[in-house]
């Protein structure tokens, strides 16, 4: 009951604020069900992926989409995503996870800080959504530059990056609320798929495995959520919204950082990390069977 419940919030927390899926589930699969961290993180990737583009399709519909940021935040933001899953088997569980808490705190600063013009839009069917989308505000340039680098930052910690997506096309594309919500949902979607690839790779070379039956739960039960909370949006202010989605950040940030913080820095990271790259490099065949018979037969040595 609880995963139904779970995967019920993570939709609709999606289709309300373009984000928050990926803040719910990490903390869902490692804490509720048990998995591990890297396995959690590649499939919450899945999850919030598949969600975020069926959450898309009604934004589509009524032209909600600013296309020119998903096209340049996106495309970038997918191979910076590819790099960042790259780069996580040199970091531990643990420390991302931090990294995620830390993320999400920053985010909900950017949200509290910056004053968003959230001027109504017209109703779906009036014949003024197209015209109510704005135009791409930035130099092309700094947009591609911020989608890698979010991309990147999403790879490491792992999640879909809707909370960092949102305050981005906020701040930096100057989109109002509304329409950085629903922009953020394909991009969520590409990033995500594009991670999920990597990180099928990254989990083999560390002999961890996916649990499709939970994804497919969660991405069935999180497209019905999805959809309602679309619907619920329109109804909403969008200043209380934009409170709500940096409240909830701060809340879900603190629970992580008390969580994690202690297994990141109680002395085992250090360990961890060098145990991570000596498994990696063993399996790339950078230390040959022979150096790895000479320093004590198996990589995990280094941990001892």
């Amino acid at each position: 009951m609880d995963i139904v419940v779970g995967a019920l919030l993570i939709g609709v927390s999606l289709g309300l604020l373009g984000s928050g899926g990926s803040i719910l589930t990490v903390p869902a699969l490692v804490y509720l069900l048990g998995h591990d961290e890297k396995a959690a993180i590649a499939e919450s990737l899945a999850i919030v992926g598949a969600i975020a583009l069926v959450g898309a399709l009604p934004y589509a519909r009524s032209h909600q989409v600013n296309w020119q940021n998903v096209l340049f935040f996106g495309v970038p933001g997918m191979a910076g995503t590819w790099g960042g899953a790259w780069l996580s088997q040199y970091v531990a569980g643990a420390a991302q996870l931090t990294l995620f808490a830390v993320v999400m705190l920053l985010a909900a600063w950017m949200m509290f800080r910056r004053r968003t013009s959230d001027a109504p839009h017209p109703p779906v069917g009036s014949g003024g959504l197209r015209e109510a989308v704005p135009q791409l505000q930035h130099a092309w340039w700094k947009i591609v530059l911020e989608g890698l680098a979010v991309g990147v930052l999403t790879g490491l910690v792992g999640v879909g990056g809707g909370f960092l997506i949102v305050p981005a096309l906020v701040v930096f594309g100057r989109l109002p609320m509304r329409i950085a919500v629903a922009t953020s949902l394909p991009i969520i979607a590409l990033k995500s798929g594009s991670g999920f690839l990597k990180y099928l790779g990254v989990l083999q070379t560390q002999h961890l495995t996916i649990d499709w039956g939970t994804i497919g739960l969660f991405v069935l039960l999180g497209a019905v959520g999805s959809v309602a909370g679309h619907r619920i949006g329109g109804a909403i202010n969008q200043q209380v919204l934009r409170r709500v989605f940096a409240v909830f950040l701060v809340g879900m940030g603190l629970f992580v950082l008390a969580k994690e913080v202690p297994r990141a820095f109680g002395g085992g990271w250090g360990r961890n990390v060098a145990v991570s790259v000596a498994h990696s490099a063993y399996s790339s065949r950078i230390i040959s069977p022979a150096e790895g018979h000479h320093h004590g037969g198996n990589p995990s040595s280094v941990s001892r």
